[in-house]
């Protein structure tokens, strides 16, 4: 049987997803957290002219204000009794470490010499308080003899807080041991060369090779905890990063309540000069029409998305909270197993909807500031043939592991027996996995010798 290829012109129907910039700016809208779309909404309404924020006055702040200055004089001095100015110039900056540093250098009876070299060692100290270069380079590069920089460097490191100037951390800790009475003498060698033994867990190999009881290495590891190996961190400069709720979860009698955060992005607006501009009957340049037609479309659009956002993280969160009522009920111990594609089926969304709805998204509830994703999450099976969430049992060998005897602590063998007497099947190598994550030690790192 011979083929023939051949062409030919024919009408054929078919649906597939086109994505408009419409679709796009949406998607977009809908995976930005708070913070990314109050700026993506400050640098729209930057672009667009046809965009404004609304701004709202809030009557009761008013009136509150006017009845402290007897509806007279400026709002300013009524920030209690003292101008915004001074109110403003009051806000304490914070210090940094040089800076902290270099003010107590200033004190001491130094020459001029020795002023320049602590200066310049201030100045090469790392976040963490260390010295990151060695006196043989100090003096190289002030051309000085490496005597006087060994002084100095004695000088900065008598300062606050204790341990800055440390090449090291045994150094380090050796710095702040100096300022510490009755300290075991076994400790230096301790801190010398079996810091990464102790942080094993293996007191009793240390104790042999120290020839001491474990029971005073167990000891000196307790004085070693109260020491501080990054004494500059206090001092840090990176700025905190804040969390801004999207949505509070409040309970209501025996109901929970999702309210959506409307306060975190500014409430936008048509402006009302260009829309009046294209509803008169004045005749325009065409090029100045289409170009306020095309910005009132996308401010539309854009009014539409955000209102689209809200409906879907309030919908989504909705779900969360009837899937999950049993960790707003008993807490951790209460959360079951949880898909995407459950709540996606109980919404009526796709799985990436859903998950662009709660990547960095969080609730307020009244168990604490969560992000959504957290809801999410594996399990085992239980005796009764339903599933237990990861974070319940996380929770539940946090427990046991706090109410151990810390002098036997229990093994992870020992840990997954006590979950399956609890009705949970599950194996030991899914409680290592599951402490490891929980940042626990192991038996032999948290075993106490007293």
């Amino acid at each position: 049987m011979q083929m023939g290829l051949g062409y030919g012109l024919w009408q054929e129907q078919t649906q597939k997803l086109v994505m408009t910039p419409e679709l796009r700016q949406a998607i977009t809208v809908l995976q930005f957290s708070s913070l990314e779309l109050l700026d993506y909404l400050e640098s729209e309404t930057q672009h667009n002219p046809v965009l404004e924020v609304e701004r709202t006055i809030d009557w009761t702040e008013l009136a509150k204000e006017l009845n402290k200055t007897g509806g007279t004089g400026s709002m300013s001095s009524s920030f209690g009794g003292q101008g915004l100015d001074e109110a403003q110039d009051g806000i304490r900056q914070g210090v940094t470490l040089h800076e902290h540093l270099e003010k107590q250098l200033r004190l001491l009876p130094l020459n001029a010499e020795a002023l320049r070299i602590g200066q310049y060692l201030i100045g090469n100290l790392d976040s963490n308080g260390y010295l990151t270069l060695s006196a043989e380079d100090c003096a190289e590069a002030l051309g000085v003899a490496k005597e006087r920089v060994t002084q100095a460097l004695q000088h900065v490191q008598s300062l606050e807080p204790t341990g800055v100037g440390a090449r090291e951390l045994g150094e380090c800790l050796r710095l702040q041991l100096a300022e510490k009475a009755d300290v075991p003498p076994a400790i230096y060698p301790l801190i010398d060369h079996y810091l990464e033994e102790v942080a094993q867990g293996r007191i009793t190999r240390v104790a042999g090779e120290l020839k001491v009881a474990p029971a005073d290495v167990q000891r000196m590891v307790d004085l070693l905890k109260t020491l501080d190996p990054k004494p500059g961190r206090m001092y840090s400069t990176e700025s905190p990063s804040y969390i801004i709720p999207d949505v509070t979860v409040e309970r209501v009698g025996r109901d929970y309540v999702v309210i959506v955060n409307e306060k975190s992005t500014p409430r936008l607006r048509i402006n009302d000069f260009y829309r009046n501009m294209l509803a008169s009957g004045d005749e325009l340049h065409k090029e100045t029409k289409d170009y306020i037609s095309g910005k009132l479309s996308g401010a539309l659009w854009l009014l539409k998305s955000i209102e689209q956002r809200r409906q879907t993280i309030f919908n989504v969160t909705s779900a969360i909270v009837e899937l999950q009522r049993g960790f707003f009920e008993e807490g951790v111990r209460g959360m079951k197993p949880l898909t995407l594609r459950q709540v996606a089926e109980k919404v009526g969304l796709h799985e990436s909807t859903i998950s662009r709805a709660t990547t960095g998204k969080f609730a307020q509830t009244p168990r604490g500031v969560f992000e959504l994703k957290y809801f999410f999450g594996s399990g085992v099976q239980n005796a009764s043939g339903d599933s237990t969430s990861a974070e319940s049992i996380k929770s539940q060998i946090k427990q046991l592991v706090a109410a151990e005897n810390p002098n036997k602590p229990l093994s992870d063998q020992k840990l997954a027996q006590l979950l399956q007497e609890q009705g949970i099947e599950i194996a030991r190598r899914t409680v290592a996995k599951y402490r490891e994550e929980e940042n626990i030690p192991s038996s032999s790192q948290r075993k106490r010798y007293e």
